[in-house]
């Protein structure tokens, strides 16, 4: 218990904590707004992936950090066309084409990595986001290490966040894209295209899940390698639910999470880690948040069209 106690109460922890929550934080960001539509994207495992890929090889190729976030970002975007052409005008059932763009998306990054590796044996390095070095604030006790050694890419990850709080519950475009997902006939009405809001919404949030994807060959490693994401997509469909679909929610979910997994890792260098086998570290996290996201999803109000299907003229 003491040394839980003294993990907890470190200031390396909790900056361990928003670095890894940061990634998932843009990919909930990107499956929320989905699911705020009515569309739910479970092609985001894949669309991570392939951020993942196509951010690191863009940089790999000399182009900027920034530029290769951009890159992932049109990557996400492509897949998620694919996705809403799919499920929004054609119908066709959401958990199918989302777990084949899933599929797609994942063999697409292997085939195009051996492609452009032929004869690579380990992943090549490159230079990620560095923590930023603020005066004055950086040497600020606790807080200092905790929030202000961060790159840049996790500050923007979490602005993203606030922006896209901002723009769902103070904008005219967010109170369009909530209502599509509740009562897209009522949108109908209103004379605004539900097609449109859908398809627009998903490909904007595949953008998000592939930046989600970047963060983690941009920023929190140096290269890519295959299994790099390792189910971080469907804990952000989980976050999702969570959060009970609000943005804040969903946030704070993805520190829960990250401070598990932070947990977890410290604690196999602790004598507890010597009496138990590494698999119940790596397993607690997610059984942790199973039982959170079980709590949490009491009092989750669903989206009312959320998974249906909406053709001009119904009612």
């Amino acid at each position: 218990m003491s040394d839980i106690l003294e993990i907890l109460l470190s200031a390396s922890f909790w900056a361990a904590v928003i670095r890894i929550a940061a990634p998932l934080v843009l990919a909930t960001m990107g499956e929320l707004i989905c699911e705020r539509a009515g569309v739910l994207n479970l092609g985001i495992e894949g669309i991570m992936v392939i951020g993942a890929f196509t951010g690191w090889l863009a940089v790999y190729q000399g182009m900027p950090l920034w530029g290769g976030v951009g890159v992932a970002m049109a990557a996400g975007m492509m897949f998620g066309l694919l996705h809403a052409t799919l499920t929004v005008p054609f119908g066709l059932s959401q958990h199918v084409v989302g777990l084949g763009v899933t599929l797609l998306a994942t063999s697409t990054s292997s085939f195009a990595y051996r492609l452009a590796l032929p004869e690579v044996t380990s992943p090549p390095k490159i230079e990620p986001f560095q923590p930023l070095d603020l005066p004055v604030l950086s040497d600020l006790p606790f807080l200092g290490e905790v929030f202000f050694t961060q790159t840049a890419f996790t500050w923007f990850a979490f602005g993203i966040a606030v922006l896209v709080a901002f723009v769902l519950f103070r904008t005219p475009l967010g109170l369009a894209v909530r209502a599509t997902g509740e009562n897209p006939a009522a949108v109908e009405a209103q004379g605004l295209s539900v097609t449109g809001l859908r398809m627009s919404a998903v490909i904007f949030g595949s953008g998000l899940m592939a930046m989600g994807g970047a963060f983690l060959t941009l920023s929190a490693f140096s290269s890519f390698f295959f299994d790099m994401v390792n189910g971080r997509g469907w804990i952000c469909v989980a976050l999702v639910v969570f959060g009970v679909w609000m943005p804040g929610e969903a946030v704070l979910g993805a520190i829960l999470f990250a401070a598990f997994d932070a947990l977890q890792i410290r604690l196999q260098l602790t004598p507890l880690g010597a009496d138990l086998p590494y698999q119940v570290f790596l397993m607690a996290p997610y059984v942790l948040s199973i039982l959170a996201l079980i709590l949490m999803s009491r009092r989750a109000e669903v989206p009312a069209a959320l998974m249906t299907p909406y053709n001009k003229g119904e009612r």
